[in-house]
């Protein structure tokens, strides 16, 4: 269980979120939603210990950092680096760095991730070379091999087509039935009510548990 007491983020000076207490429960599917500039972004890389508290507690119930997955928003990743895609996935791995061989049972599990997200026979291919569709197909690969408990994923659908998002649901759907714990910054509120049986939504400096916007809006 991760829990949240009084947490306040800041950017600078500027308060984005204030008192902000709750619990999201094991193995649960929370959309983290609300308008740009609401905080839903700062307050998954707190979860992720990469940004600072400026008061409260975030309490993750006994995990460390290797049992946390962070999928940042692959538009903001630098792709530049000459690297193919089945080395990407197989890097998640935190023993394997970027001059040591990669084991047969990772690359097994690199290959398995690769086919899962429908990519198995571009694992030579390099990023650049990529559809950013596919490369968000590449970082959820590289999410599967970290066998990560809490899994956070910062829009995970932005600038992919239908059927992408199709097959990248069905791997949300696939966590979450294996009791991983997942967290997603959405902004399709339908996709939301859907999908994800639990929401947290960022309004101002308030947040409210389980409520939606009214159908047919979107949270910017």
């Amino acid at each position: 269980m991760i829990t949240l007491s009084g947490v306040e983020l800041r950017h600078g000076e500027r308060l984005i979120v204030s008192g902000l207490s709750g619990q999201i429960q094991t193995g649960s599917l929370t959309a983290l939603i609300g308008s740009n500039g609401s905080g839903k972004t700062t307050l998954l890389r707190a979860i992720a210990g990469l940004h600072p508290l400026s008061s409260g507690r975030i309490d993750l119930g006994g995990l460390t950092p290797p049992d946390i997955a962070l999928l940042a928003q692959g538009s903001h990743l630098d792709r530049s680096f000459p690297i193919t895609c089945r080395d990407v996935v197989a890097l998640a791995a935190t023993r394997v760095g970027p001059f040591r061989s990669i084991g047969k049972d990772r690359l097994a599990a690199t290959n398995a991730a690769l086919t899962r997200v429908g990519l198995h026979e571009m694992g030579s291919r390099p990023i650049q070379a990529l559809s950013a569709g596919q490369f968000q197909r590449v970082l959820f690969a590289r999410t599967i091999v970290q066998d990560a408990r809490l899994i956070l994923l910062d829009e995970p659908f932005t600038a992919v087509d239908a059927s992408t998002t199709r097959l990248l649901l069905s791997v949300i759907q696939d966590w979450h039935a294996q009791g991983r714990t997942v967290i997603a910054v959405l902004h399709d509120i339908e996709l939301v009510r859907r999908h994800f049986p639990h929401t947290l939504l960022l309004s101002g400096q308030t947040a409210s548990w389980d409520a939606l916007p009214a159908p047919g809006l979107q949270a910017a």
